[in-house]
């Protein structure tokens, strides 16, 4: 029928992203370490309830240190962590870090 899109279609549209939002979290927090989750979770387009089970994740799986601070939390990262799929299990987590850590907010990469 014409206007209706092939499975082949619907595919390529839909909403995908090279990063897992495990990823875009270790980010955020990487930019701010003393950010609240609730802003984490804004940041990275997540419930503040998935974030903060995305952080136990982190943390159990060590790349990640929480330390309370007053009624805050800061968090220190682990860059000498390793990736947990075996295809990059040589590569450290601080590789993505330096990659994308101090990309500029607004996305301007300057060129």
């Amino acid at each position: 029928m014409a206007g209706m899109a092939t499975s082949g279609e619907r595919e390529s549209t839909r909403n995908w992203t090279f990063l897992t939002n495990h990823a875009h979290v270790l980010l955020a927090i990487a930019r701010d370490p003393t950010a609240r989750l609730r802003d984490v979770a804004t940041e990275v387009g997540v419930t503040e309830r998935a974030a903060q089970a995305i952080v136990a994740d982190l943390e159990a799986g060590g790349y990640l240190f929480r330390t309370r601070v007053g009624r805050r939390n800061e968090y220190t990262l682990n860059p000498a962590g390793r990736f947990r799929h075996p295809a990059e299990a040589d590569r450290q987590v601080g590789d993505l870090l330096a990659l994308f850590a101090d990309e500029p907010e607004n996305g301007d990469t300057g060129r």
